[in-house]
């Protein structure tokens, strides 16, 4: 992986009568419950991502779900749209009926952690100009919100080779310090009444949580916060440990500004000329030393390998070459390696070639992870899961790219992979309908396509139930103001009366 590059890959790894009592004269109900004309045949084909719901839908205030549904209509955004209504336990997203699976197959409520790479990966290829430091910050935080504990957030790289990683440095003393802290995950909010959460670091109003895990069932390290940086070579490892020495957190009682790192090398000799500007063997001698470095001053170390399926100049890549890259860096000290399809030419069957020859060498994979783009990017995720993958590395709203090499653009979203995680029934900690809000608000920010079809899709829907809700209300209003009959239009008699 290079300076301006992550390798794309995967990584290793109160009650309803209670609540009635308290509602106004109307209620609002989830849009998707009856349709306006049983006679129209229109319906939404089958989908493997979302449960099938009618096209042509509207309110029906006397559906048995309703109090499932129901919330005060005093409770407010601050842009004055109504809250959510309180989603049926067990579901993936307000938005969805869709629950996790519960098939002998699924994951059981396993674990699966998530390596966030978007304020670096995601955002290091974009055009000038740069994107604000506030920006970033700020996307940070939301990442927080939803549930991600592990936010890769900048790297220390030369600003005139990636001027989207220049601010790294100002960077770090803005984000909240919670490295290698435990931060309690979004969890499902008690009631509707206490629906509405604020940011702790922001104060701004934050979406409702209806994750599906309970904190019990996760391991303690899916509450750690770690904000992990590139570093290319010692030059940006000094300088890493300057910046610390000039923070003086550990001092001061605000705790370390990272407590991360990351190094990189490729699985060929052409891509590492054009990447790392040395041959393999040159960028592998280099490393022992800043790892060794890193581990005198409490840091830890995560490796890159890029091009581990195809390559941009020299083609296949041989297996054997990128599980000899993973063993040196291992036995060099890298907690985890994280393989990286940085074409995106990987399939399912490709990837399982690669994650076998690993075990039959003897490789530890549950220190391996996956970096993934393309087309075919969650599919092969989802295929090393019965093989036990850990770790993902994925990008809201799928930003990212390698100008090394042509065509690679984007990550697997960061929403797709949850929802996919959550739909089979594993673990992941993160909140996806705060994730979804995020990747709007990232993609809107920067002028961008949202790469998320499970992203668009539930901020489609969210969009349409508040559309929704908001013409019940004015027709509450209406019919407060002027009567049932003229509310709905009513027809007058000939002389007007």
């Amino acid at each position: 992986m290079s300076s301006t590059h992550r390798p794309r890959s995967f990584v290793s790894s109160a009650s309803s009568a209670d609540q009635m009592d308290l509602l106004p004269p109307f209620q609002i109900v989830n849009p998707a419950i009856r349709q306006i004309s049983p006679q129209r045949d229109l319906q939404r084909p089958s989908s493997p991502l979302f449960a099938p719901i009618p096209l042509n839908y509207t309110l029906d205030p006397k559906s048995p779900l309703v109090p499932a549904f129901q919330y005060q209509h005093r409770h407010l955004h601050s842009n004055n749209t109504p809250l959510p209504p309180s989603p049926p336990a067990g579901t993936i997203s307000r938005e969805l009926t869709t629950t996790p699976s519960s098939s002998s197959s699924s994951g059981k409520g396993r674990y699966v952690r998530i390596v966030e790479v978007s304020p670096r990966d995601g955002l290091q290829n974009l055009p000038p100009p740069a994107v604000e430091t506030t920006l970033k910050k700020e996307l940070v935080e939301r990442l927080l919100d939803a549930g991600v504990r592990n936010v890769e957030v900048g790297s220390f790289v030369r600003g005139d080779w990636v001027p989207q990683m220049a601010d790294t440095p100002q960077l770090l003393p803005l984000l909240p310090p919670l490295t290698s802290r435990q931060l309690p995950l979004p969890t499902l909010s008690p009631s509707p009444m206490t629906a509405r959460s604020s940011s702790p670091f922001t104060g701004r109003p934050t979406t409702p949580s209806v994750t599906p895990h309970t904190s019990s069932s996760l391991p303690p390290e899916a509450h750690e916060v770690h904000y992990p940086v590139l570093v290319p070579n010692m030059r940006g490892l000094e300088i890493l440990l300057e910046l610390e020495e000039e923070w003086k957190g550990l001092e001061e009682g605000r705790g370390r500004l990272t407590d991360e790192i990351a190094v990189f090398v490729s699985a060929t000799e052409a891509f590492s000329m054009a990447n790392n500007h040395a041959p393999i063997y040159k960028v592998l001698s280099s490393l022992p030393a800043v790892i060794s470095k890193a581990q005198s001053h409490k840091l830890r170390t995560r490796g890159y390998v890029s091009c581990v399926i195809t390559c941009p100049y020299s083609g296949a890549t041989d297996p054997d070459a990128v599980i000899d890259v993973v063993e040196r860096l291992l036995n060099m000290g890298c907690y985890e390696v994280s393989l990286g399809d940085t074409t995106g030419e990987g399939d399912p069957e490709s990837w399982r070639v690669l994650w076998e020859r690993g075990k039959m060498r003897g490789v530890d994979m549950d220190k391996i992870a996956c970096h993934d783009t393309f087309s075919m990017a969650l599919s092969s995720i989802l295929s090393l899961l019965p093989l036990g993958i850990r770790t993902i590395d994925s990008s809201l709203a799928g930003l990212g790219g390698c100008p090394y090499s042509p065509g690679a653009t984007g990550n697997v979203p960061t929403e797709d992979a949850v929802y996919a995680l959550h739909k089979l029934g594993y673990e992941t900690g993160i909140d996806l309908d705060r994730l979804v809000e995020s990747g709007n608000w990232l993609s809107e920010k920067l002028g961008v396509r949202n790469e998320s079809r499970v992203g668009r899709a539930i901020w489609a829907r969210k969009a349409k139930r508040e559309s929704d809700m908001g013409g019940s209300r004015r027709r509450e209003g209406e019919m407060r103001t002027n009567g049932p009959l003229k509310a709905q239009g009513g027809a007058e008699t000939e002389d007007g009366s």
